[in-house]
């Protein structure tokens, strides 16, 4: 017996079962924090259930008037039970809403709460998930743990209350009406253990084709523009008729379980039923009951059959909070950044602010996560009042060793730092982390713009900047010349994307909200690659000739860019070159 139970213990403890037990203690990290409203809710739903049972008693009691077993006021027992029913009705209701406040309040914080987390997680690691897989995770999963952590631990009580309550009445009054409280168990126990599998399967199969199909759709109409261009419109129909034909596919095979698993329970439920009608007829005719008990143990009989269901149901329930909870774990999980140098940057930053900061990495090396080494000993230096252009073949790494100044990514060997001023061999200085970023300004490659109003976007990077802030940016980046003749100027609105502006518009509005923030080091990746030659030499020149002590590195491929710069690198051997001035000159040419 003693070896049968340590078997069963490690079976417990292996593969699934072990899986689901930790996603649960990772529920139960947010359950309780709201333990407080789940009391609430259980005494409701207990309240709501001892007055059924009391309504129960009274029909007894006025069935039993009328059929003349007992004597009493008819009209004062029957005004008992209806106040009695619309007393559980109002319970109902205050439990409905209760639980609907409750709920949505819970959902706002639980998704609050790890959307900041998504956002604080390394970089390069959630690269790894698709835009649509973590939208689905983040919105259906963390609402299924929301409406989870209210629910389930509170119906579990309730259910075995009411059960408990309703099978005490039972052997009160006749012990032998108890025999068929149970009749359904051994159905629903072995319905249970069959059909556990195929709900985790199951739900684990719908949780990955809403990911996709999610994901589908999002990257669909964020290239709208592609598809119509490379006429791919019925391409597109047909992959979505496809998509649509697996999930319905998917769909129908646990439709189809779930049928047969209601008629079995149905059949089983009706048998119960109908076999506790029989044994009350029974009883009646022989005397040992009256028709008033026979009511209330046929209304209990249902109220017991019905909650060992509800019970049962609970296992789907749980099998659909740990899916849930397993898919956001895979997230929340992963690697966070690490910005416990904030107030040391602070410090750092309040102290060279007005002298300007300079970059350095030193003998860098840096691979990506499938092996393809990028840089093996990647030097690189850039210093206040001058601009640094970084050059090379596009794929060899310029965007990667702007991200990895960054910190979005992380080096694999080497040093890169900040230091005060141009002398770095300072002992003021800080590692380049996460925390540093408030020091950087970026222009990615692409269109950045966010929707809202011009001034909107602006306000994302410094949000007391005034409007004259605001107009003295766009000029330096050449932007004004078209916003100040937009009909609203500056609250004029940029569409999804930047849409409504070309795409040296707005690269021109990102590179002023860069400006904007007016942060010691700025970062140009591609920055100006939509812009004329004449205007990229005078948004260049604008910034080089700003007194703000600048830092500014560029990548780049285009030749007016390397006529500002003071030193520019090439990538070359997984190195950075520092190249001579025939050589520039000779590309510039």
């Amino acid at each position: 017996m003693k070896e049968k139970i340590h078997f069963i213990i490690g079976r417990i403890k292996a593969g699934r079962l072990q899986e689901m037990w930790r996603q649960t203690l990772w529920i139960y990290q947010y359950a309780k924090h709201y333990w407080l409203i789940m009391i609430f809710y259980t005494v409701l739903g207990m309240v709501s259930t001892v007055v059924a049972l009391l309504t129960s008693m009274v029909s007894k009691d006025l069935v039993d008037i009328i059929t003349g077993h007992e004597t009493g006021e008819i009209v004062k027992t029957f005004s008992i039970m209806i106040g009695m029913n619309i007393g559980t009705t109002f319970l109902n209701e205050i439990s409905d809403y209760a639980s609907s406040y409750l709920s949505m309040k819970v959902d706002a914080e639980i998704k609050t709460d790890i959307f900041s987390k998504i956002l604080v997680t390394d970089w390069e690691s959630l690269t790894t998930y698709h835009t649509g897989d973590l939208l689905t995770r983040w919105s259906s999963d963390a609402s299924n743990i929301s409406n989870g952590v209210l629910n389930f631990i509170p119906n579990a009580i309730i259910y075995i209350f009411r059960f408990v309550s309703a099978f005490s009445m039972v052997i009160y009054y006749d012990a032998s009406f108890a025999i068929f409280a149970f009749l359904g168990m051994p159905v629903s126990l072995i319905m249970s253990k069959t059909l556990l599998r195929r709900m985790v399967n199951n739900n684990e199969r719908s949780a990955a084709m809403g990911a996709k199909m999610s994901g589908f759709n999002q990257e669909t109409f964020s290239n709208i523009q592609t598809i119509k261009a490379f006429d791919l419109i019925h391409l597109y129909i047909e992959r979505l008729k496809q998509l649509q034909k697996e999930y319905i596919h998917m769909k129908l095979d646990f439709q189809k379980m779930s049928i047969w698993t209601s008629i079995i329970m149905s059949t089983v439920g009706l048998l119960v039923s109908y076999s506790s009608y029989g044994w009350g007829i029974y009883r009646v005719w022989s005397g040992a009951i009256s028709y008033g008990t026979m009511t209330m143990f046929l209304s209990l009989s249902g109220t017991l059959t019905g909650t060992l269901h509800n019970l049962t149901s609970l296992v789907p329930t749980i099998i659909g909070l740990t899916t849930s909870a397993g898919r956001l774990m895979d997230i929340v999980e992963m690697p966070r950044e690490d910005y416990s140098q904030n107030d040391e940057v602070k410090e750092f930053s309040e102290k060279h602010l007005a002298d300007g900061i300079s970059v350095y990495v030193k003998h860098l090396k840096y691979s990506y996560h499938n092996g393809t080494q990028v840089f093996e000993d990647a030097t690189l230096e850039a210093h206040p009042h001058e601009a640094v252009a970084l050059v090379g073949p596009s794929g060899e790494g310029k965007t990667t060793m702007i991200r990895l100044v960054l910190s979005l990514m992380q080096n694999q060997g080497g040093e890169a730092f900040l230091c005060g001023g141009s002398d770095a061999d300072q002992t003021d200085k800080v590692e380049l982390t996460p925390s540093t970023r408030k020091l950087f300004s970026y222009v990615p490659q692409g269109n950045t713009m966010f929707s809202g109003t011009i001034a909107e976007n602006m306000r994302n990077v410094k949000p007391d900047a005034t409007d004259e802030e605001i107009i003295e940016a766009l000029k330096m980046a050449c932007a004004w010349r078209f916003v100040e003749k937009l009909p609203d100027g500056i609250h004029s609105v940029i569409k999804e994307r930047g849409g409504g502006f070309s795409e040296g518009q707005a690269q021109r509005l990102s590179i002023a909200r860069a400006l904007l923030r007016r942060s010691p080091i700025l970062l140009l990746d591609e920055a100006t690659s939509a812009l004329d030659v004449e205007t990229e030499h005078q948004v260049l020149k604008n910034i080089m000739q700003d007194e703000y002590p600048r830092t500014c590195i560029v990548t780049t491929h285009r030749p007016s860019v390397l006529s500002v710069s003071k030193r520019v690198y090439a990538i070359r051997d997984k190195k950075c070159v520092v190249l001579g001035r025939e050589e520039v000159e000779k590309m510039m040419q």
